[in-house]
């Protein structure tokens, strides 16, 4: 089964001023595994972004949490001369 997962259009304020920008869309495949008796999630292009429910709509949810935790920045050691650059999908 296949269902589309998508981020919506939000806005950001500042001050008196709005932002508004659109987040990025991901695919999330939520199916029943009947061997585990239990709804597994994952996205596609997001390796290792997996989750599982004892309902698609717990499965659905855990994988909201697993996706927050992907993005979640982690500690890099950069060698001498090195930058880090913020990039965004426009």
């Amino acid at each position: 089964m296949f269902r589309p997962f998508a981020l919506s259009l939000s806005a950001l304020s500042i001050g008196p001023v709005l932002i508004y920008y659109e987040l990025m869309r991901l695919r999330l495949v939520v199916e029943y595994d009947s061997e585990a008796k239990r709804w597994a999630a994952f996205f596609p292009e997001l390796p290792g972004c997996t989750s599982a429910g004892d309902t698609e709509d717990e499965a659905i949810q855990n994988a909201k949490e697993a996706l927050e935790l992907w993005f979640e920045p982690t500690p890099v050691d950069l060698p001498a001369g090195a930058k880090v650059l913020e990039v965004a999908l426009t």
